[in-house]
């Protein structure tokens, strides 16, 4: 232990006299370790930044929730346009089939989009999108509120002009007056505003996000607007819970017999619906980012690869200014190993300084591009350790080969260079 603190200790001071010596020298090699971990970590912290704005965005979809909808989330809908047009909307009569008839889920809810207004409060006005759902849909989606509440079975059940606002839009109305209890106005009719959403907030994927939106019970909406319009991608969907007990795929299974069953379907015949689930656009998530963390990784590595023969170039020269010492160490018993490791920590002291410049030089990047743009940019403990693992390993591979070459020197030679 005594020894390896010593060997430790000095190549520390090798190394950062090699940095002192040769300044420029040094700057020029160790730039290629900076901006290869500069680029490897500062891919890596955009697309981990990236990844947990949309994932927290997919996460209010619920991976124990089916979506039965007319689109399926695997494909794209712009290839598959005629297939969907000649698909039936998702209905409300699908949804009393799988509610009535599913042992397996545990709530089932049904929405559907109503289309734009203008919402009107006294001389404030507003584009809204009218959002229609049955009771159960707040329940399973757990909204949240700023102030006022969620529809009354009673409400619901007579279908009560009643209507819950997105943050956006109540603020746009009402300001800093409370909206609860007050009157709006949309598509000529009142409508008596009883909750207000908290705010979704900014996020780059607007999965769930109710900020401009206003939502109608379905028994009051089926009254006021046509809720069956075709539309060729769907505008409605059934959402169905899993039970505890559950298992998400028995539930697909049971919920697409029952779909089948009462669009009677024939046993050849293709379904006339999809079925979606968060784990499709998991899968989607994991090949994009994997893929943005590879080309990372390609871009960073080239440089890497360039400041990694800069590095062994500076250890090739300190061996050989060195030469008369380690022979004289190696007379006075050193032994092989204790060379090889002195210059092997050297070379990754050397390349850690490079790798800490670059990790500093990506956190002032995210600061900064955060306070720019509206997207929060972070590099974690992850990235950090990566990035200084990483700088070790290219250290030790850079100066293997000088460690090597020094640790089998005759000391009896290397005392007569001069």
């Amino acid at each position: 232990m005594n020894v390896l603190s010593k060997i430790l200790v000095e190549s520390i001071a090798q190394a950062l006299q090699q940095l002192s010596a040769n300044k420029l020298r040094s700057f020029l090699s160790l730039l290629g370790v900076s901006i290869g971990i500069f680029c490897i970590i500062g891919v890596h912290s955009a697309v981990d930044s990236l990844e947990a704005n949309v994932r927290s965005s997919f996460d209010k979809l619920g991976d124990d929730i089916l979506y039965v909808q007319k689109i399926s989330w695997a494909e794209d809908p712009g290839q598959n346009f005629f297939k969907y047009l000649r698909r039936p909307n998702i209905s409300y009569e699908d949804f009393k089939a799988v509610g009535e008839r599913s042992r397996l889920a545990e709530q089932v809810s049904f929405h559907v989009g109503i289309g734009s207004r203008v919402a009107k409060y006294r001389n404030n006005s507003t584009n809204i999108f009218y959002f229609a759902i049955t009771y159960d849909f707040g329940e399973m989606f757990k909204f949240e509120y700023e102030r006022g509440r969620y529809f009354s079975p009673t409400e619901y059940q007579f279908g009560a002009n009643k209507a819950i606002l997105g943050y956006d839009i109540a603020e746009s109305l009402f300001g800093a007056i409370d909206p609860i209890g007050r009157i709006i106005k949309v598509g000529g009719r009142n409508l008596e505003v009883i909750g207000v959403l908290e705010k979704s907030g900014e996020s780059l994927v607007n999965v769930m996000n109710f900020d401009r939106t206003i939502i109608l019970n379905y028994e009051f909406a089926r009254k006021v607007a046509n809720l069956k319009s075709n539309n060729a991608f769907g505008n409605s969907s059934v959402n169905i819970k899993a039970g505890r007990e559950a298992k998400v795929s028995e539930l697909r299974d049971e919920v697409t017999g029952i779909l089948r069953a009462h669009r009677r379907l024939k046993p050849k015949e293709e379904s006339n619906f999809s079925i979606n689930e968060l784990s499709i656009l998991s899968g989607f998530l994991n090949s994009f980012f994997g893929v943005l963390n590879m080309l990372g990784i390609i871009i960073g590595g080239f440089a890497i690869f360039v400041g990694m023969f800069s590095v062994a170039n500076i250890m090739f020269v300190s061996v050989k200014e060195r030469t008369n010492i380690i022979g004289i160490k190696k007379a006075l018993g050193a032994k092989h190993y204790v060379i090889l490791l002195e210059f092997l920590v050297e070379a990754s002291i050397l390349c850690l300084i490079g790798g800490i410049a670059g990790l500093v030089l990506v956190f002032l990047t995210t600061t900064a591009l955060s306070q720019i743009i509206d997207f929060e940019l972070y590099m974690s403990l992850n990235n950090v350790l990566l990035g200084l693992i990483l700088s070790i390993v290219v250290g030790i591979v850079a100066g293997l080969i000088p460690a090597l070459q020094a640790s089998r020197m005759d000391p009896v030679e290397a005392m007569r260079k001069k």
